[in-house]
């Protein structure tokens, strides 16, 4: 008979939803295509890769154009990888060697992507998008269809290697009840689009390839696991759960609040202004973060203008008329690195020139994002509160407050990423207006766990007491001295940890846009007392998961308690 714990396949879930279907498994990739010399000239086969990599590209810029949102920009990023100036020479030096177009296709692609694998982190998640743009320019080579989302005629969950963003962003959600990939983490394109589409997903659970077509199972995201074979009990759960997330999700929307009426403002966190709407619709309160980097990600070789940054955040700023929207300021370095700001090969980024220390090197490039915000604030009612990243000084601290009022920045602050700030909480909180705890750096330093990195991804987590100590140090030195506390870290999103977050001192939460429903029915169950109480409990235990699992159980009898 096969064990309960057999049936069980661990993974990352994205969000908190639930699923109950049947598997359908992604077709396998194409093989590889045979290293044999070509049967045609040179030009014939430089002939044949340039239409079918043209081919790709319009294909992959049409569907953008069809998806829209975070999905437009992904693709039309992997259109730009297929018309590569450099993955074009490496194909032709290919080619100069006898090879087929789709060998050279093949190989150049390979080749980028080991680089890519080397380098880690966001980028090496990036492996994966080289992988789905060299299988379609072979398969439109071949005249074959390129592997692909499978279509039958009843509703199913999808398991996976990986999914291409090109096939993430156009997937049936009346029939793909949920997502399961063996490979990915949470910042794979494959979490960051099923997040904007609140796809029920779990991703890395590396033992999915050995789901057959057809099982039953139960996906759990807020669990992060997948049940094969489920009981009718465990069927029964999962539905109810899906029935109070439905009923959770058309309830009237209204602000963060815990039970006895303690108000929690719930925002958003976002990369462009692009997503405001869809967070102000959702009931986000304001923006909590707004990461800036990804404008200068998309600017190319050099920094955007002041110009160019100032229109970008007046169409944020304008979409939350009259409320907070804290904006971060470049976080740059580590696993975004920029060429105009700091691409100098580091041993370890992670504890490099990141964040602020790179702005502090190239100090003209903050002077002019902080003439933008100050001129986009001038030009808009919104309440703009300004923050640094990766700060780990009390000096660094009074820098960068110093420098944003010279510009007329009113409300300026910093990121609790490093241990050391946190421990100096209390000179922090006499220096600068507020402070945001990112929880993934502050778990990724705290533990020695690289975020990126899945050998280690099960120290990756933000239950650890260690971690809730740092928090609780930033939580009570804010409070003793007035300052708001903040959070922006994937924490937040978690309905029971930002409970706990709120017991440790957090005056306020801010989270991906289909988060909030669950945190907002969360905190709405638990008063201030409850929520110090469960916080408590959290400090007490030994390690991540015992935190887990006592404030879980602790949570329940206090629910029972009132029924």
């Amino acid at each position: 008979m096969t064990s309960e714990l057999e049936r069980t396949i661990a993974g990352t879930g994205i969000g908190q939803g639930v699923a109950v279907g049947v598997v359908a498994r992604m077709s396998d990739p194409l093989p590889e295509p045979a290293d044999t010399p070509s049967t045609r000239s040179q030009a014939e086969e430089s002939e044949r890769a340039r239409v079918s990599l043209g081919v790709v590209a319009r294909e992959l810029e049409a569907r953008g154009q069809s998806a829209g949102g975070a999905a437009k920009d992904v693709l039309e990023a992997q259109a730009m990888m297929a018309e590569d100036p450099m993955l074009s020479d490496a194909i032709d030096e290919a080619l100069a060697a006898g090879k087929t177009a789709e060998r050279a296709v093949f190989e150049a692609f390979a080749s980028f992507r080991d680089q890519l694998v080397a380098m880690g982190g966001y980028l090496g998640e990036r492996a994966a998008d080289l992988d789905d743009v060299s299988q379609r320019v072979i398969a439109d080579l071949g005249g074959v269809a390129a592997p692909g989302v499978p279509n039958p005629e009843h509703p199913f969950i999808l398991v996976a290697r990986d999914l291409a963003p090109a096939d993430t962003a156009m997937l049936d959600l009346d029939k793909v009840l949920g997502l399961i990939t063996s490979d990915g983490g949470p910042t794979s394109h494959t979490a960051i689009l099923a997040r904007e589409k609140s796809i029920v997903a779990v991703v890395g659970a590396a033992d999915a390839t050995g789901l057959a077509e057809g099982t039953r199972v139960v996906l759990d995201a807020a669990a992060g696991i997948v049940i094969a074979d489920p009981s009718d009990e465990q069927v029964a759960d999962a539905e109810r759960r899906i029935a109070e997330r439905k009923a959770a999700a058309v309830a009237p929307v209204t602000p963060g609040a815990l039970a006895d009426g303690t108000a929690i403002p719930l925002l958003a966190n976002l990369g462009s202004s692009a997503g405001a709407q869809a967070a102000a619709d959702a009931g986000a309160e304001g923006v909590g973060l707004f990461r800036t980097e990804f404008l200068f990600l998309d600017a190319g070789g050099s920094a955007p203008t002041v110009e160019q940054q100032k229109e970008h955040y007046i169409r944020l700023l304008e979409a939350f008329g009259g409320k907070k929207v804290v904006v971060r300021v470049l976080d740059a370095g580590a696993d975004k690195p920029l060429q105009f700001l700091n691409d100098a090969h580091e041993e370890n980024p992670a504890l490099g020139l990141r964040g602020l220390r790179a702005l502090r090197a190239s100090e003209d490039i903050l002077r002019e994002q902080l003439t933008a915000l100050a001129e986009a604030d001038a030009a808009t009612d919104a309440e703009l509160w300004v923050m640094a990243p990766m700060v780990s000084t009390v000096e660094e601290t009074r820098y960068f407050v110093a420098l944003a009022r010279e510009f007329g920045i009113k409300t300026a602050g910093v990121m609790v990423e490093v241990p050391s700030l946190a421990l100096l909480a209390d000179k922090v909180a006499a220096e600068s207006d507020f402070a945001s705890i990112g929880t993934n750096d502050l778990t990724q330093y705290t533990l020695a766990a690289d975020r990126m990195l899945g050998s280690v991804a099960a120290f990756q987590d933000p239950w650890h007491p260690a971690v809730l100590r740092l928090v609780g140090e930033v939580g009570a030195a804010g409070a003793a001295a007035g300052k708001p506390v903040g959070i922006c870290g994937e924490a937040a999103a978690d309905p029971l940890l930002a409970v706990v977050l709120v017991g440790l001192g957090a005056t306020s939460l801010s989270m991906s846009t289909p988060a909030l429903v669950d945190v907002r029915a969360s905190l709405l169950t638990f008063t201030l007392d409850e929520a110090r109480h469960l916080a408590g409990i959290a400090l007490a235990a030994d390690g991540a998961a015992e935190s887990r699992a006592a404030v879980a159980a602790a949570a329940l009898t206090l629910k029972e308690a009132r029924s």
